[in-house]
């Protein structure tokens, strides 16, 4: 038991009840100081209830067919991406491509865009992230495929839509689109799932130094390092590139 614990169930144990039925504490320290203990323990219960949240979600990743793996998203719902510039707030709307918003869904729940690299930014025309730092993680996930959604809303500016290489080649890897792309993108077509709704100046300030030369696009044929070294690679070739501290759904 950690020397923590030992010194709270110490100071529990010197507590005995009086005639009147009222906790009291034996020795110099009152009841004010038992009642700074038990809330010691409940913070300390909470912390081991989180702890223990996280890497059961966490683990979920290990298993692609998991039903929490496979949920369906709400309607419509929104997904904080707290990184290293800043807050960026996403609304996603199922209606727009079903399947991309389930996949999106369910991997910002189980934590896999957690540390992600802001791999790919091209300053005033995307922002691409969504390969996974740890690369066992990264390569279960590299071949699970999506079915491609029906051609929907224009990849107009601050929208957000999964990348591919070839038809229903969806997996994980997401871009902001920071400019209206619909020119290029909505003949591929590259199917919007949602739109940034607060933080687009966080996405615009993203750092672009590094351009398609820290893994590039999925046709590029140039990320193998990252699937291989994850961010230990990224950390050590391109140190400066922005990253997305922790992802968490909001629910409406």
């Amino acid at each position: 038991m950690p020397a923590d614990n030992r010194d709270i169930n110490a100071e529990i144990g010197q507590c005995e009840l009086d005639t009147s039925g009222t906790r009291r504490k034996s020795g110099q320290v009152g009841i004010r100081a038992h009642v700074k203990t038990v809330a010691m323990l409940c913070v300390i219960a909470t912390g081991c209830a989180t702890t223990e949240t996280a890497q059961e979600n966490h683990s979920s990743l290990l298993e692609p067919n998991a039903r929490q793996m496979n949920r369906r998203a709400s309607d419509i719902f929104k997904v904080r991406l707290e990184t290293s510039k800043g807050d960026i707030v996403i609304e996603v709307r199922r209606d727009w491509a079903p399947h991309g918003a389930d996949r999106f869904y369910n991997l910002v729940r189980a934590g896999y865009y957690d540390e992600a690299r802001f791999f790919r930014v091209i300053q005033g025309r995307w922002a691409q992230f969504g390969i996974n730092g740890d690369p066992h993680i990264a390569n279960i996930w590299r071949t699970r495929f999506i079915s491609d959604d029906p051609k929907g809303e224009s990849n107009l500016r601050g929208t957000v839509a999964f990348a591919f290489a070839v038809p229903n080649g969806r997996t994980t890897q997401v871009f902001i689109n920071l400019r209206d792309n619909s020119a290029t993108h909505d003949r591929e077509p590259f199917v919007p799932f949602g739109k940034v709704i607060a933080g687009m100046e966080i996405a615009d300030m993203l750092n672009a130094e590094y351009g398609e030369s820290a893994g590039g696009g999925i046709r590029g044929g140039k990320q193998d390092p990252i699937f291989r070294g994850g961010n230990r690679y990224l950390g050590e070739q391109f140190p400066r590139l922005d990253y997305i501290k922790r992802a968490a759904v909001i629910e409406n």
